[in-house]
């Protein structure tokens, strides 16, 4: 059975069918239409930005930070219709890797900005904080520990641009802003709309992709409007696993029985942007989304026989499966969210007032397995249980312009108050799924592990910024939290930008930061079977993850969690010597204390297994969060943009970018008594290395945007540095070569109206180097590729694209 299994199906409908009526709607009701605030003209390349800034008409060029602006245009320049990726190809600082056999990591995959953790960027939706994922990231991906955004819960059709801050911001959004802010803006205004169906496919015939998705705005009278995206698409997994030569006994010997590559994937997402002019000093909005993901992913193949570690005969594994079987993790991600509020002015003031609730659901089924302790009278489906994170955010913000005698510019000054309540949810699977050692393919969560956790914290700020001359800009932010588990915490912020001509100035900042350490992080539990390599073979383990304040964790040493604290440094060079090029070069500093780790797997001695027995979790593994390292992240970023006007308003835009990041550990924990004595590593070489050198040194990018007439042509080769995949034993390192990679797509526009496309992704289908060590999990060649590459494994992929727009 896919993804739409009994529990999914009865949900995946209804959203199905109210999004295919938000399409129709969209196509159907076109003439409806007001004025729409837009980006500034295309031929302008510097815009307006609200992101890191409380001050009126602040452009790019004139932040004292680094901000990218990525417009709608440039968001449909892939084949792809993840946001995730879609960044990742756009923005040399970002990385997504796509983790495959990873669990519910390969349904929620986690970006990361600078190299840093993914819960370390901050995200906001039209400014507003967004929620983050309910699932964990607890295997060996990319992100390793991590709870971040869920960025493709996020439909491309309701964007209408996106600005990256590349900076700290804590001191003037709170927690999280450690790498920078994505802040995803919506479509908004009645006028026009569009629609597009898409279909892809890769060099090998698979990985499919169907979408249909459309926006289009309604005026609500005279005085307001609503805007209407919706977006569904069928995405086909992809397999690169090779052949299973392991045993010769086997009943599948030499065939390809393991999937390894893109999982199944059915989104089905509405967003809704709206605001009313009630009168001329206040304006009512609301916008949110309601979207439900079936992931169909493989785990481990599991063989028809299994041997005795002490006599080595082969027996049958499963009456229920005489050949082996392979178990999916089917699961389902509904995510929701909406926020309501007023904004206007008064005494001079502008103010907003706002309300904002979003929940994350991640619920899991698998099928085609067995729970191998119930023999014969297994069940082959299981319900596995569920993981919700909720948020409730209330903000109260104002800004005002005050003339300073001796400024060239007006004192913005910026004051705000935010209180947020977070509620972390673990629901148990049924009793098949836990009993004995559990479903496999993903043990459920047991009655033990169930429960809600939650927590709330205040937060005030004062933001100030000036044009001191004409030469000088500058700004300070103060930010004072108090969160009801572990305290209080100030951050603050310094920036400053001085022009020494017309055409090249010099920017900087200096602040302090932090991230509070998730209730997921705090509070997730699970006891499960994990494969790891012991003695050189691939060995399942049953492995318990243990929140910090169990007293499980303390048995094995566990400390309550701080929050992360951050201090950030940049100073940057921007030249533009004319209005069409421009040319940024920013260098970073990000010092981290107390960062938080998932732990290494400690494979327990007896004396440690007998204690966890004697507590009721009989395992032979344990692992658990702790503050575990203070890193060191340095790099560069650049970007350089031209453009050319050609005859008859045709046009050539170039693009060069380029980010070098290097992370290193100053200081590791000290290693908890109780696991010295016992010959174990709370922190290992892997869970260092895998947040120092598993993501690429540097990445390139040349993009060229060729319009004529009604023709476009678009290119962007990349070039993804190398990565090492660590392991505790050094000679068992791989390091991957750099990877170059080409994307081309054209378009032609048909009247007003049409528009097609045609697009190859890695057009010399680019393969990473296969994996060649015995300690990076290949499983004798049937996973031959590492989750850790940066652009994936999936190869060339042919997509066409056909919109109409009114």
């Amino acid at each position: 059975m896919s993804s739409s299994t009994v529990r999914s199906q009865h949900r995946a409908l209804p959203v199905k069918t109210v999004i295919a009526a938000s399409l129709i709607a969209c196509f159907s009701l076109p003439m409806q239409a007001q004025a729409q605030q837009e980006l500034p003209a295309e031929g302008e390349l510097q815009s307006v930005v609200v992101t890191g800034t409380f001050a009126k008409n602040r452009r790019t060029i004139d932040s004292e930070s680094p901000v990218d602006i990525l417009t709608s245009r440039d968001l449909q320049s892939t084949g792809s219709g993840e946001l995730a990726t879609v960044l990742a190809r756009l923005l040399p600082s970002l990385n997504f890797a796509r983790a495959t056999g990873a669990d519910a990591s390969d349904a929620v995959r986690p970006a990361q900005l600078r190299g840093l953790s993914p819960d370390q960027t901050l995200v906001l939706v039209n400014g507003k904080r967004r929620y983050t994922s309910a699932v964990v990231n607890v295997n060996g991906s990319l992100g390793r520990g991590s709870a971040p955004v869920d960025l493709n819960a996020i439909a491309l059709a309701a964007i209408d641009h996106v600005e990256v801050l590349r900076d700290g911001a804590a001191a003037q959004y709170g927690s999280d802003a450690i790498a920078g802010v994505i802040n995803i803006i919506l479509k908004k205004g009645a006028a026009g709309g569009d629609i597009e169906v898409g279909y892809g496919q890769t060099q090998e015939r698979d990985g499919k992709q169907k979408s249909i998705k459309g926006s289009a705005g309604f005026a609500l009278g005279d005085d307001g409007w609503v805007r209407v995206s919706a977006e569904v698409a069928e995405r086909d997994p992809t397999n690169r696993a090779g052949a299973d030569f392991r045993n010769p006994l086997e009943p599948r010997y030499g065939k390809v029985n393991q999937r390894y590559g893109d999982p199944e994937s059915k989104p089905a997402t509405v967003f809704i942007n709206s605001e009313y002019h009630i009168n001329d000093n206040v304006d009512w909005y609301a916008f949110g989304n309601y979207g439900v993901r079936d992931t169909s992913a493989a785990a481990t193949w599991r063989t028809a026989l299994i041997q005795n570690t002490d006599t080595k005969v082969y027996s049958q594994r499963t009456p229920l499966f005489p050949e082996g079987f392979l178990p999916l993790q089917n699961s389902t991600l509904t995510d929701q969210s909406i926020v309501t509020g007023l904004r206007g002015e008064a005494a001079g003031w502008r103010w907003d007032a706002s309300i904002n609730y979003g929940s994350n659901k991640f619920e899991l089924d698998l099928d085609n397995t067995v729970n191998q302790s119930l023999g014969a009278n297994s069940p082959t489906h299981f319900y596995v249980g569920s993981l919700k994170n909720e948020q409730t955010v209330f903000n109260l913000d104002a800004a005002r312009e005050f003339p300073v005698a001796y400024f060239t510019g007006p004192l913005t000054v910026a004051v705000g108050a935010e209180a947020r309540h977070e509620k972390y949810s673990i629901g148990a699977g049924d009793a098949a799924s836990y009993t004995g050692s559990g479903s496999q393919g993903f043990a459920g969560f047991r009655p033990a592990n169930a429960g809600s956790h939650s927590r709330h914290n205040e937060s005030i700020y004062v933001n100030l910024e000036a044009e001191a001359t004409k030469k000088l800009s500058g700004g300070v932010a103060l930010r004072h939290e108090r969160y009801s588990d572990f305290g209080s915490t100030t951050s603050a912020k310094g920036s400053a930008r001085y022009s020494f001509s017309d055409t090249l100035s010099l920017r900087g900042t200096v602040s302090s930061g932090f991230r509070a350490p998730s209730l997921a992080q705090q509070h997730y539990t699970i006891t499960t079977t994990n494969f790891q390599v012991v003695n050189g073979l691939n060995t399942p383990i049953e492995t318990g993850t243990f929140a910090v304040n169990t007293a499980q964790a303390r048995a094995l040493g566990a400390q309550d969690l701080k929050p992360e604290k951050a201090r950030n440094y940049s100073l940057g060079l921007q030249f533009q010597p004319s209005r069409n090029f421009t040319t940024t070069v920013d260098a970073y500093r990000i010092d981290i204390d107390n960062r938080i780790l998932f732990s290494a797997n400690l494979v327990l001695s007896d004396a440690l297994k007998n204690v966890l027995a004697a507590q009721g979790t009989p395992v032979g593994s344990g692992r658990y969060f702790t503050n575990a390292v203070d890193t060191r992240t340095e790099g560069v970023d650049i970007v350089s943009t031209y453009r050319i006007d050609l005859q008859e308003k045709d046009r050539l835009d170039l693009t060069v970018a380029y980010n070098h990041n290097k992370s290193t550990v100053r200081k590791i924990a000290d290693n908890p008594a109780i696991l010295t004595a016992n010959n174990l590593k709370l922190i290992d070489r892997q869970s260092i290395d895998r947040i120092t050198v598993a993501s690429p040194k540097d990445k390139f990018s040349l993009a060229a945007d060729y319009s004529f007439g009604i023709w476009n042509a678009h290119g962007v080769v990349t070039r993804y540095g190398s990565f090492t995949v660590p392991q505790n034993n050094a000679t068992l390192d791989q390091t991957y070569d750099p990877q170059w990679v080409l994307d081309v797509s054209a378009s032609v526009k048909l009247g007003k109206n049409w528009r097609l496309v045609a697009g190859i992704d890695n057009v010399t289908n680019r393969y990473p180097a296969q994996v060649t060590s015995a300690g990076n999990l290949n499983v004798n060649g049937t996973q031959p590729y590492s989750i850790f590459a940066p652009n994936g494994f999936n190869g060339r992929y042919y997509y066409a694209k056909a919109g109409y727009s009114w």
